[in-house]
């Protein structure tokens, strides 16, 4: 495996404060999913990004980001993968995150690769048939970066992810063009050792890669980072110029 399974480091962090001015759409006619549309006078015609989310879904700090890729041009779909049944942040120690991804909270609905593939491919078709994508970006957090990888062969042309977890080390062989990664320092589910054969497996596939580490951050910090501590806000917004700035080179 190229990153370990999701842990309750998944869902700590910090509320951040902001307006979100997307809204909520629904995708294939069962799927909510919340859509940010770049400024007229900076849109980038025909490219969009498909945000697959960590395991607290869309929520206020989600929705800032997908405004944020929006605010630099790309029509942004950020897509509940949860069908409603996204974590709260900040779970109490013992809980069981293993047992929710393959139940669900009520015991019947799992949040495994079976569940989840069929609403990315609703995703990607919603990009591409409704809205006009032509060139599609996809940005995975923690649970949502196995999801980037592994669609490559469904129409992602480009890729990032920051703090990945569960991404086995075929589907990351597999891809299929360009991705970065946003790192950090500390993190049980994407440490050292996998992320050198990360390394290692992009090298040997030959597409473009980028691996950035951020020091003194924790898994998660690209997302729910504490934006009162210094180092974290600017670990935070350097993983998203990373992000940008790959889409800028690669997707446009």
């Amino acid at each position: 495996m190229a990153s370990n399974p999701p842990g309750r480091c998944c869902t700590v962090g910090v509320l951040h404060e902001g307006t979100p001015t997307g809204k909520m759409v629904r995708v294939a006619g069962k799927h909510d999913a919340y859509l940010a549309t770049p400024p007229a006078d900076k849109e980038h015609k025909g490219a969009g990004i498909l945000i697959i989310p960590d395991v607290i879904g869309i929520w206020q700090n989600s929705k800032l980001i997908a405004d944020q890729f929006a605010a630099n041009g790309y029509l942004t779909l950020l897509l509940d993968v949860f069908e409603g049944d996204a974590l709260q942040l900040n779970r109490p120690a013992g809980f069981n995150i293993m047992e929710w991804l393959t139940k669900g909270s009520d015991g019947k609905t799992p949040h495994t690769k079976e569940a989840v593939d069929p609403i990315v491919l609703d995703g990607i078709k919603a990009l591409k048939e409704e809205y006009g994508v032509t060139k599609l970006g996809a940005v995975g957090y923690c649970f949502g970066a196995k999801y980037v990888v592994r669609h490559y062969k469904n129409g992602i042309a480009v890729g990032y992810v920051a703090h990945p977890s569960f991404v086995e080390e075929e589907e990351l062989a597999a891809i299929s063009g360009p991705l970065a990664i946003s790192a950090a320092e500390t993190d049980t589910i994407f440490p050292s050792e996998k992320r050198h054969r990360s390394e290692e497996i992009l090298k040997e596939v030959g597409q473009p890669y980028q691996i950035n580490l951020f020091s003194q951050v924790e898994h998660g910090f690209a997302v729910r980072c504490d934006p009162s501590i210094k180092v974290q806000k600017f670990a935070k917004e350097q993983a998203f110029l990373q992000a940008v700035t790959w889409f800028n080179e690669y997707l446009l």
